[in-house]
């Protein structure tokens, strides 16, 4: 795997400008703040992100992959204010959860989510090494 960062731009906080991988992809569906019996245990921002990151890392397991397998995330929140606010409690949250592995990733706010209570969806591509 290969951070893509083109010279002379700044280096950036949290996520990658793009990642070149080879070998057997892995796709996670959006995975949202409940636990593996589909039930919310908070409405907390915060406690569903990270609930979340834990489902990721469990469906990457299952394929015998982990975060460092990961070279795209696409983020879905319903409050971008929320998420700004809480920047710091969402980082330690991450790493907690995956480490220091920042693949490229996008975020977008959008109105609702499938589910009422979710607050934040989070699909995942990552590439086991041939």
């Amino acid at each position: 795997m290969k951070h893509l960062h083109p010279p002379g731009w700044a280096t950036p906080k949290g996520y990658a400008n793009g990642i070149a991988a080879r070998g057997t992809m892995v796709f996670v569906g959006g995975q949202i703040g409940w636990n593996g019996d589909q039930q919310f245990e908070s409405d907390d921002f915060i406690h569903q992100t990270k609930q979340a990151l834990q489902n990721i890392h469990a469906v990457l397991a299952c394929a015998g992959a982990s975060p460092e397998h990961m070279v795209r995330m696409t983020w879905y929140i319903t409050d971008r204010d929320e998420y700004n606010t809480r920047l710091r409690e969402l980082g330690s949250a991450y790493r907690d959860v995956m480490g220091k592995h920042f693949p490229a990733m996008t975020c977008v706010e959008v109105s609702r989510l499938v589910e009422a209570r979710a607050k934040v969806e989070i699909e995942v591509t990552a590439v086991l090494p041939d």
